[in-house]
């Protein structure tokens, strides 16, 4: 979603909804983000078909307003507390926050919580993490730290790396994100999940992506398609490239490379 189907402002533009909407195909929103954060664009779009949150973690249906599981993959709890006492300690200064299916929690309300807010227009629930790790009945899909210095992100990146966590992946999917889910959560699980529900081939497939973490699922695809303004080696392996983000290349895609398919 942001990079590619969304602007820089975290908006899905007019146009772009009015191209997919046209398409009349099946189109399915593929993120890192949690569905609270998909839920506006998808409501736009008017999308009753599975979608894929927590870079695959969640695959969901929203049914009346309702997130129905159709599949999930969250961090197993012991290793995700172990996670968030290490950042707080040795990375006080650093954004740190994380998502059950339909909460955003934080121990402290920053600079990154407000970066977040500014693009899906939703607030934290403020706990400690002692109080929420004694809940019952709860979940993690995703740790999010938001890291503005590049210094700093590739030092508590490192440290994460270096560490015995098992049964997670560590992925910087910006310049300022590091996102912490299962490691059994990737894009492509959620794309074979919609291959083999509506028994699909590679060929019936057009995948959008800007980014490292969209690598496996174009790669699923036989028509995978990258933003203009995607990383530059992104940018050398790609088969079809659109327009930007910024100018709907999502709709400029769907309009001028699939009619040629």
């Amino acid at each position: 979603m942001d990079g590619t189907i969304l602007n820089d402002e975290g908006d899905i533009t007019d146009r772009n909804v009015q191209i997919i909407k046209q398409t009349n195909i099946p189109f399915t929103l593929v993120s890192a983000r949690a569905p609270m954060e998909m839920a506006e664009v998808m409501d736009k779009l008017a999308l009753n078909t599975p979608q894929i949150g927590f870079n695959g973690g969640l695959i969901f249906e929203k049914i009346d307003q309702e997130i129905q599981v159709l599949d999930s993959e969250s961090i197993e709890l012991a290793t995700a507390q172990k996670i968030i006492q290490e950042v707080r300690d040795k990375f006080p200064q650093i954004s740190l926050s994380w998502y059950s299916l339909n909460n955003w929690y934080t121990e402290k309300h920053d600079r990154g919580i407000d970066l977040e807010n500014s693009y899906t227009n939703l607030n934290p629930e403020v706990v400690t993490s002692d109080d929420f790790f004694t809940q019952p009945n709860i979940e993690v899909y995703k740790l999010m730290l938001i890291i503005f210095e590049q210094t700093a992100m590739q030092e508590v990146k490192q440290y994460l790396l270096d560490q015995p966590f098992s049964g997670v992946s560590i992925q910087q999917s910006s310049d300022t994100y590091l996102e912490i889910t299962s490691d059994k959560a990737l894009k492509s699980r959620g794309i074979q999940f919609i291959i083999d529900q509506e028994k699909l081939e590679p060929s019936d497939l057009m995948a959008f992506g800007d980014g490292h973490n969209d690598l496996p699922m174009l790669q699923m695809v036989d028509n995978p398609v990258v933003m203009k303004n995607a990383l530059p080696d992104m940018l050398e392996n790609a088969k079809f490239i659109t327009k930007s983000n910024q100018e709907d290349g999502v709709g400029y895609a769907l309009e001028h490379i699939l009619p040629e398919l």
